[in-house]
């Protein structure tokens, strides 16, 4: 069975995002980019995320949606932007029934690179390896790509798990 992933590097100027399909040990690219939001008012930037993210569930037909939890900014007003990105974006996968999962960075690094403390660059690396990809990944894109194999990684131990007649409750993949 093919469980296709949309994952979202959710932001308050460019929101990344990624899409997989998953069949059990292995993982194929489908698409990644961005959609820009620019400058416009707040408002409309997150109206921009609803109808990108909406377009993307119409066009690509995900079964799972992953995103980004929300880590701590220097800056609080940076922050507010951030949430309110990641709370669109959440909101319409959740309009759409997908199972949602979160990842903090540094699960997500691990996930991807094996240490939490891992570079953007290092991730960019594995991202562009796991999925045999070459070329030049923009950074908000490989974020979200890097977010979707987390996902994938997550179900596929969340099948293992089931396989072998564990049944455990997650609150996240």
């Amino acid at each position: 069975m093919t469980i296709r992933i949309l994952a979202i590097d959710p932001g308050s100027t460019i929101t990344g995002y990624g899409l997989v399909d998953f069949t059990g040990k292995q993982t194929r690219y489908v698409d990644s980019g961005c959609i820009r939001l620019g400058k416009e008012a707040m408002p409309i930037r997150l109206m921009m995320i609803h109808q990108g993210i909406q377009e993307l569930i119409a066009h690509f037909k995900p079964r799972e949606f992953a995103i980004e939890q929300i880590f701590m900014h220097a800056n609080p007003n940076s922050a507010l932007k951030l949430g309110q990105a990641r709370g669109v974006a959440i909101a319409v996968a959740a309009i759409h029934g997908l199972p949602i999962g979160e990842y903090a960075p540094k699960a997500i690094k691990n996930a991807i690179v094996g240490t939490g403390g891992a570079s953007k660059e290092q991730v960019q690396y594995m991202v562009k390896t796991v999925l045999g990809l070459t070329g030049n990944i923009q950074a908000d894109a490989g974020d979200a790509l890097a977010i979707a194999l987390t996902h994938a990684h997550h179900l596929q131990t969340s099948l293992a798990h089931k396989k072998s007649g564990r049944l455990e409750l997650w609150n996240q993949y």
